[in-house]
């Protein structure tokens, strides 16, 4: 599964401009920029020289497409590797690779600016949703469709979800039922943006970026140029009016099974509004993997505990999120579910995937728990750079 390095560097571009603004620049529209192990490593290679380097102000993440800013890892070549071997190094490489490259944006030192326009999800949002300046446009698409593929919601989102309305709900409901975010209004209301721009705008955008003053405070001069460029939402949000029902089926507080059964019980609701959406939750969740479903609850709820509680729980900090995760990360990836999810939705599309097990009612909830334990050699863990700056 090795990849030539002049593939990556043409997939992952970077430039410095005179006035101190490096660029990365995604470049493989035809995977919809799909991250690879090579690709993501790169890609933090520029962010740590640049950390270092007093020329450099200030970094700007695009793509080259308007179609997609990132789809996501690229999980067809994860699954092949893991196909013609369990025991692949991939593996570990490709996930801890990401997690790295996430604390080093959730830490950066110096303005990290993510134009987030059209398709966004799963790792695509770990490049985006954990930097300082984060711009939607009308075409930004948001999703973490993780459970349809026999894996979970990874790259952190556990972290950024539990800071969304209903202590979490939200972005628990976003998580386990895979829906997309598709309008600006929604995408600010869940703090997943900063700024709403409007496409049209964006090359403006850009050439004032690359002629403004960032030598002295780069925060500021960004953040009031992003200001300037703004505009309100034309409407409201969608899911503002059905955050009482969605904080219902999903508070920390509830099991899957609780969530699916609220979730029928709001189903035949007299406001329509609220009927429709729990239909529309609960076939999102027909189409994730049980177990994924199970490690997904258990692990946002947790997550949102320890950051209410603002405590010394590892789970309270992207590091301890990302430990965590990859723990889980290599061990579904090498479940049954994964290679039958990625064949199910992304090789043959039939959309019939068999899971193993096929119900929740069917989860061991030993099984749950035994993904998120510690490797049993600590060599295995994730080992975070100290370079990342707290």
């Amino acid at each position: 599964m090795a990849v030539a390095s002049s593939s990556v560097q043409e997939w992952v571009k970077s430039s410095v401009i005179a006035n101190g603004l490096a660029i990365v620049t995604l470049d493989r529209p035809k995977a919809l920029n799909a991250m690879n192990a090579d690709m993501t490593a790169l890609y933090k290679k520029f962010l740590d020289e640049w950390s270092g380097n007093n020329k450099v102000h200030a970094v700007l993440v695009e793509s080259s497409s308007a179609r997609a800013f990132s789809a996501g890892m690229d999980v067809k070549g994860v699954a092949a590797a893991v196909q013609e071997d369990l025991h692949t190094p991939l593996v570990p490489k490709a996930f801890g690779n990401e997690y790295k490259l996430i604390c080093a944006i959730a830490h950066y030192p110096k303005p990290y600016v993510a134009f987030m326009d059209g398709i966004t999800m799963g790792f695509g949002i770990g490049l985006s949703g954990h930097g300082r300046f984060r711009v939607v446009t009308e075409r930004t698409v948001l999703a973490m469709p993780e459970n349809g593929i026999g894996l979970f919601p990874d790259v952190g989102f556990a972290h950024i979800a539990a800071t969304t309305p209903g202590h979490g709900s939200v972005g628990t409901y976003m998580a386990m039922t895979g829906a997309k975010i598709t309008t600006p209004a929604d995408a600010l209301y869940l703090g997943l943006g900063t700024h709403y721009i409007p496409s049209t705008k964006l090359e403006s955008l850009k050439l004032a970026l690359l002629h403004s003053d960032l030598s002295s405070n780069a925060f500021h001069a960004i953040e009031t140029l992003l200001d300037t460029y703004k505009v309100e939402p034309e409407t409201e949000p969608l899911l503002k009016p059905l955050l009482p029902a969605i904080t219902a089926c999903f508070g920390a507080n509830l099991s899957v099974a609780n969530t699916i059964e609220a979730l029928k019980q709001h189903q035949v609701s007299a406001d329509s509004a609220v009927a429709s959406w729990a239909k529309g939750a609960l076939a999102g969740l027909a189409k994730g993997a049980p177990f994924s479903l199970c490690i997904t609850k258990h692990h946002f709820a947790a997550v949102v505990v320890a950051r209410a509680n603002a405590d010394n729980d590892d789970l309270s900090q992207i590091e301890g999120v990302m430990r965590t995760e990859f723990r889980l990360g290599v061990r579904t990836s090498t479940r049954p579910d994964f290679i039958e999810g990625v064949r199910a939705v992304l090789i043959d599309k039939d959309q019939k995937p068999k899971w193993q097990p096929g119900s929740i009612e069917d989860i061991d909830t030993g099984d749950v728990k035994a993904v998120f334990a510690p490797f049993e050699t600590p060599a295995d863990e994730l080992m975070i750079p100290d370079t990342v700056v707290l």
